[in-house]
């Protein structure tokens, strides 16, 4: 299947991560908004990960905030070893699917997208390819 083909309902379709407590390296994003709220009150979102333009599988469909490198945005690191004083540049983009209309997150070229664990928010984080 291709991404740029394919109905929301095809996207729908698609088969969950197997562990949502693991993560998932993959080229780009589409994301799903849900009829379900979050105990927030926002609309849930759900995530599918892509290599290319071919879908992997869903990966998270109870987060009503997508985190873009991370919880403030400041990068895949671990806080026990370090803090980050600036973020390298990745380039994100959002373009908007053909036949869907859903939106598509993409990092540059020389970056992959670690998705993170399946929680209340997701985060994205931008990581060397």
């Amino acid at each position: 299947m291709n991404v740029n083909d394919m109905t929301r309902k095809e996207f729908d379709a698609l088969p969950w991560r197997q562990e949502f407590d693991s993560e998932l390296i993959c080229d780009n994003l589409v994301i799903l908004p849900l009829k379900t709220r979050h105990d927030s009150g926002y609309r849930c979102m759900d995530f599918v990960a892509c290599n290319g333009d071919e879908p992997v599988c869903r990966v998270a469909g109870g987060s009503d905030v997508l985190h873009i490198d991370g919880i403030g945005g400041m990068g895949n690191w671990n806080p026990r070893i370090e803090y980050p004083r600036t973020v390298p540049t990745k380039a994100w983009s959002i373009d908007c699917l053909p036949k869907s209309g859903l939106l598509r997150l993409i990092v540059g070229h020389a970056f992959k997208i670690k998705c993170g664990m399946a929680l209340s928010s997701f985060e994205a984080y931008g990581v060397p390819a």
